[in-house]
Formats: C-alpha cells, sequence, structure tokens
C-alpha cells in the first residue's frame, strides 16, 4: 500500500509539473482551481441523481444495490476532486461520469464477491450453495448421547 501511495504521489507530482511546464504557474493554479470547482458541481449534480435513484427503486421494493454503489461511486470521485492535483481530478472525474462509472461498478462489485468468498472460505471452509443455502456435510456419526470421560475426582 505504502508503494502504490508513493507512486500516486510521484504521479501527481510528474502531472502538476508537466502542466505547468507547458502552460505556466498561474495557468496551472487557475487550472487546478477551476477543476475543483467544476468538479464539485459535477458531484453534486450526480450525487443528487444517485440519491433520487436509490429512493426511487427502494421505494418500489426493489434491491437497490447498483444505485447505493453509484452513489458510494459519486462520493468517491467527489473525494478525489476536491484533492489538489491532475491525476485525483481525472480519476475523481471517471468516477462521477455514469458510463465510467457503470465499468468501474461492475468491476468493484466483482472484487468484493471473490473477497468476500475467499473471506468465507477462509473462515469457515469451503461450502456449497444449493437453492440459495448452504449444505453441509452430515456427520459420519450421529452422536445422541453427550461426550463422557471416564476417571476420579480427586480433591487436594
Amino acid at each position: 500500500m505504502a508503494v502504490v501511495l508513493l507512486l500516486y504521489v510521484v504521479a501527481e507530482v510528474a502531472a502538476v509539473w508537466a502542466v505547468s511546464s507547458a502552460i505556466g504557474f498561474l495557468g496551472t493554479i487557475g487550472l487546478l482551481i477551476a477543476g475543483a470547482f467544476v468538479g464539485s458541481w459535477l458531484a453534486r449534480r450526480e450525487g443528487a441523481r444517485a440519491m433520487r435513484a436509490f429512493t426511487e427503486t427502494a421505494r418500489a421494493g426493489k434491491p437497490a444495490h447498483n444505485e447505493l454503489t453509484d452513489g458510494m461511486l459519486v462520493a468517491l470521485g467527489g473525494v478525489l476532486i476536491l484533492l489538489p492535483g491532475f491525476v485525483s481530478d481525472v480519476a475523481g472525474l471517471l468516477m462521477l461520469f455514469p458510463p465510467t462509472r457503470i465499468i468501474v461498478r461492475k468491476w468493484w462489485l466483482r472484487r468484493a464477491e471473490r473477497r468476500a468468498v475467499a473471506y468465507a472460505n477462509q473462515r469457515r471452509g469451503p461450502v456449497m450453495v444449493v437453492d440459495s443455502e448452504v449444505v453441509t456435510e452430515e456427520p459420519k456419526e450421529p452422536t445422541t448421547r453427550p461426550t463422557v470421560i471416564e476417571g476420579r475426582v480427586v480433591e487436594g
């Protein structure tokens, strides 16, 4: 994780340096401020849209996992846009636009499902699911009586 954070910081510095070399210092600062304002406006608009979609789906009694995930991705995109830098702005904008958000949502849900299955298998071992019910192996010897350990009590 530390390597990813270091690579992110290096990419942000390189992007700001490249843009500053191309358009100048004041242009770079202006572009970063404009990106924050436009991004926050877009995040507010898409967040309201995601909230309306979630509310309508929940009122209809349907599962709203797509709408909930969209809302979380919009929030993440808003946070990324408010971070200073061009790499985070681009990543945040990708989270805010519906076509790219659908792609990210599918990837995120597949990854979460794989991790949940791996975690469940790690905690209790592999299981089989048939018709939405967990099937476990039947015990080989049915135990009707509790286990008794014979011995004597020594009081000292």
